[in-house]
């Protein structure tokens, strides 16, 4: 399973190349070698599970085209090992979570108001709800499932 990648907002024309680099570098660069490296070892059978982000599905405001590109090309890269390692009997899924109460992203944050008015349900996830969309493709039921993303957003991007 891959979880990397942090919160960079602000408007495309004040995005330095070194804070580009950072988010490039940390959200897709090192998920892509984590997946490599695990290609390598894994034989016949198995999963690959990343943590991509609401992000994939729907930008919500001016200020966050790194973390939509970033995320967009997980999920890119979830369809291409899907497809490439399908084959050996290996999946490839994403689980995009929406606003979850983390140390990162309280849910009683700055922001946790805006963020909750674009949930359906109006409400924070908690880490079990993401816990729980990363099992289902680990174990038996996920066998068939590949190239795809979970959402575990509330409604975020309806």
């Amino acid at each position: 399973m891959n979880n990397a990648g942090f919160l960079t907002y602000g408007p495309l024309a004040e995005v330095s190349a070194a804070e580009l680099d950072r988010v490039l570098a940390v959200d897709v660069r090192s998920v892509f070698l984590a997946a490599q490296s695990a290609a390598r070892h894994m034989g016949d059978g198995g999963r690959i599970i990343s943590i991509g982000s609401c992000f994939n599905g729907r930008v919500p405001g001016s200020n966050f085209v790194l973390q939509a590109m970033a995320k967009s090309a997980l999920a890119g890269l979830t369809r291409g090992l899907a497809r490439e390692r399908g084959p050996l009997g290996i999946t490839a899924t994403i689980v995009d979570p929406g606003p979850i109460d983390t140390d990162m992203n309280p849910a009683d944050g700055a922001s946790a108001g805006f963020q909750r008015s674009l949930t359906a349900l109006g409400r924070y996830g908690e880490a079990e709800d993401v816990a729980a969309a990363v099992a289902y493709p680990a174990g038996h039921g996920g066998r068939y499932v590949t190239g795809t993303a979970l959402a575990v957003e509330g409604g975020y991007t309806i």
